[in-house]
């Protein structure tokens, strides 16, 4: 059996017998992969509610695994909080985000390979949620702009003003293509905009709930015509009643 350790991000979880749950994660070492943890249901001792508290979306981890050729799944051995985290779990629309944030990380990367710049940006991503003071209802769709440059559909050219961005040629133009997919002018000019800006300074964007709507459906478009998994990310629903 092979003992090794390694950064983790929680994606999600799902139920396993009594007392043990899937977990799967975005690793540092591994790429995504799947974990079988013990002793967090009903057959748990005082290590469950530990355990449990650590498994939840976004959630940070340096976990030990255990592999072997006859295991199908790994195992973790230890768990520990990687960063510690002041606002995430106690604050709704940033617990919300990082929901969605997760959940689509599950649905779109499947590859059990390492690509340190994907972990990076993701976990940068979260430690950034968890200490914004403004601009976290922009967040979620800052998070799709940037997540497109390592899903393999960045835009590949520079952005110029009246611009219209082509889903199809992942491309901003001069002139509106005659199908139906691209971004409008604002959205457009919102997608540049966003690429542009820190996490940090997205209390600079203003927007309405009506602009944030129409560049969260224009983005959706974009991330559907690359990958149709994001038609099944459930917790759209709750981030379009909070934001």
């Amino acid at each position: 059996m092979n003992t090794y350790k390694t950064e983790a991000i929680v994606l999600h979880t799902i139920k396993y017998g009594d007392s043990s749950v899937i977990a799967y994660m975005l690793t540092s070492l591994y790429g995504r992969q799947s974990y079988i943890v013990q002793g967090v249901g009903k057959g748990g001792a005082r290590g469950k509610s530990k355990k449990s508290a650590l498994l939840q979306p976004m959630f940070p981890l340096e976990i030990v695994g255990l592999t072997s050729s006859k295991m199908e799944l790994h195992r973790i051995k230890e768990v520990r909080l990687l960063e510690p985290l002041s606002a995430l779990p106690f604050d709704i629309a940033k617990s919300t985000i990082a929901l969605f944030m997760a959940e689509v990380i599950y649905r779109l990367v499947k590859e059990e390979q390492p690509d340190s710049e994907l972990f990076d940006y993701v976990r940068s991503t979260v430690l950034a949620l968890d200490s914004a003071t403004e601009g976290v209802a922009n967040f979620h769709l800052r998070f799709l702009a940037g997540l497109s440059r390592h899903l393999g559909f960045y835009p590949t050219n520079e952005y110029e003003e009246g611009n219209y961005f082509d889903i199809t040629d992942g491309c901003f133009t001069p002139i509106q293509p005659m199908h139906g997919l691209h971004f409008a002018p604002a959205e457009s000019s919102l997608l540049d905009r966003m690429l542009r800006t820190p996490f940090s300074d997205l209390g600079t964007i203003r927007l309405s709930r009506t602009e944030r709507s129409n560049f969260l459906a224009a983005m959706l478009l974009y991330y559907g015509f690359h990958l149709d998994a994001i038609n099944q990310v459930k917790s759209l629903k709750i981030l379009s009643e909070i934001f």
